[in-house]
């Protein structure tokens, strides 16, 4: 039995994936930035990047969907390095 456990990262980055095609569908995109201590870091790029409705997308949307599915994570943060 050699079954990998998935990181809280693998979840993240199989989530973001699942949520990608609405953003690109607005002309967005979601980048993982990071994952650490129930903190996720991500950028949003395209058209989310300067969307006045980003906030939302990132609170609402992002990080509803990902605490959702992935208990360990407690917030999802936008980075704009």
């Amino acid at each position: 039995m050699n079954e990998k456990v998935a990181t809280t990262k693998d979840k993240v980055i199989d989530a973001l994936a699942k949520i990608r095609p609405s953003l690109q569908a607005d002309g967005g995109d979601v980048e993982l930035i990071d994952v650490a201590n129930g903190t996720v870091k991500v950028r949003l790029t395209g058209a989310c990047g300067h969307c006045p409705m980003s906030t939302m997308t990132l609170k609402m949307g992002i990080e509803g969907i990902l605490k959702q599915r992935i208990p360990e994570v407690k917030e999802v943060v936008a980075v704009n390095e």
